[in-house]
């Protein structure tokens, strides 16, 4: 269902109804903020844990730090919460604040242009809906857009074939010869599930990920009662578990070798699981754990001694009309074509547009790799804010946090609006590039950096995915708006003191 549209411009358009979405809209909501707009394209909220239903899909960040610090769950039913209780969570968060009448559901942005007399973002749907918004805030996250590599035959392949993200739950994999393209965060956790019941589960591997024990299991009764009515024992709990993934990460942010404990773990987790010498070599990285991301399951290794599941490290060739060719010459034949290759994450736009000051295209500044100040917001885009944006993920802790933090920032800066009664706010150029030649440098230290291949990457090498800090430190830099970072439109007479945080 869609809201009626208003010819009035809104205060906040929202673009996407993922964590990010929910809770910037939670946080307008109890701000007092109710003139805003969520504008989803599916038919559900969730984001990518309404997208990844394939079997086995869970979280590898414990329940209650993958949830919001404002809204509290007590009765997560196990430590690493699955994807239908997230997806059930977020459902909550939007019946429990009231947020239905605010979702446009089954609506997709098609294009957004800044209108610099008016100070107005012009949005257009798929729909052709002609909308308006003071403030637009890109809460699409980066991983959302499939990636499905360009394998020469693909299109001449005459079974099925689906992408991890978007399951199909209509064909039964029982006795199927299956193919899995990729051994990353979705494959270990299906692979176990489809090798029970399939005729044979083809494994292609590019590289192989480091795999620790999953430290997992369900919260008894006493434990669920405890936390429902003893609030500084959750909380206790959630500091916990932000504090010790926190001081993991050294080892990813300047010194790699103090990861050498963790390689070690992740080793022996292997030669405990895995029955033969070769598979385990085969099965052990050669970059240094971190570089890739670290993964957790204590089922995949296992699958792989079945007879049944073979782990194949030849290069694809091609696809035929009935199977997949390797760079040997092989031609094994299969049924179903699954690819967990996982997102674009580094090209999240995808098909929308977005046009700011002078007719510049978001695209075309990124063109070289995104940039963004605190990767929230750019210059040359006024009133335009992204949660999850350019190096704002974390490999050792919990993503809520950061967009916590930065649903903050965007309160702050609304709120700088309103009291200053100025009709836009823009990052400052000067700043924003200092910012990101900070950035790289800092990133050059890590371990992201240290020669593997991976999604973290663009096309140029650049890692424009992750923060490389301390998340505290992120949340810091946060709590500041002031004249050194911000522009405000029709105020060169006004000089901005700095803000204590007020949201």
């Amino acid at each position: 269902m869609t809201v009626a549209h208003a010819a009035r411009p809104y205060h906040v358009v929202i673009i996407g109804a993922g964590f990010a979405g929910i809770g910037m809209a939670i946080r307008l909501k109890r701000a007092g903020l109710d003139d805003f707009l969520i504008i989803e394209r599916a038919d559900k909220v969730g984001g990518t844990w309404r997208d990844n239903t394939y079997p086995g899909c869970a979280c590898d960040i414990p329940s209650h730090l993958y949830s919001f610090s404002f809204v509290p769950k007590a009765d997560w039913s196990r430590r690493y919460p699955t994807q239908p209780e997230i997806e059930e969570y977020l459902e909550g968060c939007v019946e429990q604040f009231g947020l239905r009448p605010h979702l446009s559901r089954q609506s997709c942005l098609k294009t957004a242009r800044f209108d610099e007399t008016a100070h107005l973002w012009r949005l257009q749907t798929d729909a052709g809906s002609g909308l308006a918004a003071r403030i637009l805030v890109l809460a699409m996250g980066a991983l959302h857009r499939p990636a499905i590599p360009a394998i020469p035959g693909l299109q001449e392949f005459r079974g099925i074939i689906f992408h991890s993200a978007r399951w199909n739950h209509a064909i039964d994999l029982q006795d199927r010869d299956i193919a899995v393209v990729g051994t990353g965060a979705s494959a270990i956790q299906f692979v176990p599930r489809i090798a029970d019941s399939a005729a044979r589960v083809l494994l292609f591997q590019r590289t192989p990920p480091w795999v620790l024990p999953k430290y997992d299991a369900p919260y008894g009764a006493w434990q669920i009662w405890a936390f429902r009515h003893v609030p500084l024992l959750r909380r206790a709990l959630r500091a916990w578990h932000y504090l010790s993934h926190e001081m993991r990460a050294p080892a990813f942010i300047r010194f790699p070798a103090l990861a050498v404990g963790a390689e070690r773990r992740a080793r022996s987790h292997a030669k405990r699981q895995v029955n033969n010498d070769q598979l385990r070599e085969l099965l052990t990285p050669a970059d240094r754990i971190g570089c890739k991301r670290v993964l957790l399951s204590n089922d995949y290794f296992p699958s792989l001694n079945r007879t049944n599941v073979e782990l194949i490290t030849q290069p694809i060739a091609g696809i035929t009309p009935h199977g997949v060719l390797t760079a040997d010459g092989l031609e094994r034949p299969v049924d179903v074509l699954i690819f967990a290759t996982g997102f674009h994450a580094t090209e999240p736009l995808g098909e929308i547009d977005v046009f700011g000051r002078s007719g510049i295209r978001l695209a075309e500044a990124w063109h070289d790799g995104m940039r963004a100040r605190l990767g929230l917001a750019v210059t040359g885009f006024p009133n335009l804010f992204i949660l999850g944006g350019p190096n704002t993920g974390l490999g050792h802790n919990s993503v809520v946090y950061m967009l916590e933090a930065q649903i903050g920032h965007v309160l702050r800066c609304i709120r700088l609006l309103r009291r200053r009664n100025a009709p836009s706010i823009e990052i400052d150029a000067t700043e924003q590039a200092s910012f990101v030649r900070k950035l790289d440098r800092w990133m050059q230290r890590t371990v992201w950096l240290t020669g593997c291949r991976s999604w973290y990457l663009d096309r140029s090498g650049r890692n424009t995915t992750l923060w490389p800090g301390f998340s505290f430190g992120y949340w810091l830099r946060t709590l500041r708006v002031s004249a050194r970072h911000y522009r405000l439109s029709a105020s060169d007479r006004v000089k901005l003191r700095r803000l204590r945080r007020i949201a």
